[in-house]
């Protein structure tokens, strides 16, 4: 390509307004599936680091590609984002959470490792450099992904989530876990937070980790604090690592995200988001320093 048409391709981009994801369809566990791939403009044809993002219960592949700026993240970085749908906005996390996908025993792992194989057999992804980021249900089944998945994943990244099912001898691998201390949906310290509906008893959040500072072989923790934020990291073996970001007054939310608070969120009483970080940005360098 020329310069000229170089130039031209630019202007075009930018009339045309900021680029989106295309949908696309699969068969997983007997069930058609859909979920929305995110490619930069101007990506070339060699694999490319993928991040699938797990929505929470009630939302939605789109949901997540609209509120939590990965296409930006994927611009400047040169990654490729995943947005799968769950089962009727939900996810079968095990440990009976959560919603439908859990009553109807939805094959969310197989979903999982179909979605990462066809985008790893098509070229698109590297399968080196797979990383699982989600919220609340979706961090829940990020867990459940790194202890049960068909495909490697280099690092996973839950914001406001934990593990619901047994998993005594998780696989090793990286994991970061963001969570607001005023959490009462999935309190930070476990219990069964303020939506009983669900009937999920969620553990700590340093009872999930510490099964993964076990299986990784993870030394002494390392502490930072910065106003209302603290980081407690782990050192592991292979360079892996265990990272808990805690942050003081955020609720069940994703720190960072459009703050606008439509129906949908007045109607679920939805925590605003937390200024204070930008999960999504932590998650991105976190999975940066954690590649293979």
């Amino acid at each position: 390509m020329n310069a000229i048409a170089a130039a031209l391709l630019t202007v075009l981009l930018l009339a045309a307004g900021p680029a989106h994801s295309r949908k696309f369809e699969l068969e997983a566990g007997g069930r058609e599936r859909d979920y929305r791939l995110y490619v930069p403009p101007g990506a070339g044809q060699e694999p490319m680091p993928l991040v699938v993002v797990l929505h929470g219960a009630l939302g939605s592949g789109e949901q997540a590609e609209d509120s939590y700026g990965w296409n930006a993240v994927a611009d400047a970085r040169g990654l490729i984002v995943a947005y799968p749908d769950g089962v009727r906005r939900t996810w079968n996390a095990g440990g009976g959470c959560c919603g439908r996908a859990a009553r109807d025993s939805a094959a969310d792992v197989a979903f999982l490792d179909r979605l990462i194989g066809t985008l790893v057999d098509q070229g698109r992804a590297d399968p080196a450099r797979v990383y699982l980021a989600g919220i609340s249900n979706g961090g829940a089944m990020a867990y459940r992904y790194a202890c049960e998945g068909g495909r490697p994943v280099a690092a996973i990244g839950s914001v406001a989530g934990a593990m619901t099912f047994a998993c005594p001898s998780p696989r090793p691998v990286s994991v970061m876990e963001i969570h607001g201390l005023q959490d009462r949906t999935i309190p930070i310290a476990g219990g069964e937070g303020r939506r009983k509906a669900a009937r999920t008893v969620w553990p700590a959040a340093d009872t999930t980790l510490a099964r993964f500072r076990a299986a990784n072989d993870c030394g002494e923790a390392g502490r930072s604090a910065r106003g209302p934020v603290e980081r407690t990291r782990w050192s592991c073996a292979e360079g892996r690592a265990v990272e808990l970001i805690t942050i003081a007054g955020a609720g069940h939310q994703w720190p960072g995200s459009d703050p606008h608070r439509g129906l949908g969120a007045r109607l679920l009483d939805l925590d605003p988001p937390s200024n204070a970080l930008d999960a999504t940005a932590v998650l991105a360098d976190f999975f940066a320093e954690n590649t293979p």
